[in-house]
């Protein structure tokens, strides 16, 4: 019985360290840049990322990358991002719905939710990381505001073979800054979001441009992009 309880003692220092490990990395990446990420790793050991350079990524602040990449990326992936806590509740409904129906998950995931997977976590599907990822989007929904999990956002995810972030994808695709994004460059590099190292933002297919044109006219309804009442929520 005793060596039971020190194992259980053992296990729970662990867990303990752990959570309080993980609050303050959350903390350090409210104000630092996120030098890299578990899937910059895998791809690069993994060689699937087909990209001689290796990858290619560099930080830029919110105020570097175009708003048209902004609300390209909230008006293709994430249209309630502003308005939710991190998850999207109708979604998930949804995506359970047509799972019970065989049909393919889709739009279930949240900015929040993909920035917490690609900043702390792996990319392979399970309970283990689905719920991590739960516990993780609850915290920086609650320590950073919404326009720093877009920064983060637009920093780590993977938008190319090998290409990481706003900054790099704007230059490998169009040969540009992300600041100097027009609107339908934008959108081409949102469109290949959902599956980075399939699609091509330039030269586009003509799914891609369908794609385009789609999420160009939601970036019309849209409207202007402010995150000043998300920022005065989390106050």
């Amino acid at each position: 019985m005793k060596l039971l309880k020190r194992l259980f003692r053992f296990i729970f220092k662990i867990l303990i360290w752990l959570v309080i490990c993980s609050i303050g990395l959350v903390f350090l990446f409210k104000w630092v840049a996120v030098p890299v990420t578990p899937l910059m790793i895998i791809r690069n050991v993994e060689k699937t990322d087909v990209n001689d350079k290796g990858w290619e990524h560099k930080w830029v602040s919110i105020e570097a990358i175009s708003t048209n990449l902004q609300k390209a990326v909230i008006c293709s992936e994430d249209q309630f991002f502003l308005k939710h806590n991190g998850f999207d509740f109708k979604a998930i409904e949804k995506a359970y719905e047509n799972n019970k129906k065989g049909k393919r998950l889709k739009g279930a995931s949240t900015i929040s939710q993909q920035t917490a997977k690609n900043v702390f976590l792996w990319p392979n599907r399970s309970w283990l990381r689905k719920g991590l990822e739960t516990y993780f989007t609850f915290l920086i929904e609650l320590i950073w505001t919404k326009e720093r999990i877009m920064e983060v956002y637009l920093n780590s995810i993977e938008m190319g073979p090998g290409i990481y972030g706003a900054e790099a994808a704007a230059q490998y695709w169009f040969k540009k800054s992300a600041s100097n994004l027009s609107k339908y460059e934008a959108a081409a590099i949102a469109s290949v979001l959902p599956s980075p190292l399939r699609y091509k933002a330039n030269p586009a297919t003509t799914y891609i441009e369908s794609r385009k044109s789609w999420i160009v006219k939601q970036m019309g309804y849209f409207g202007v992009l402010k995150y000043s009442k998300s920022k005065e929520k989390q106050k």
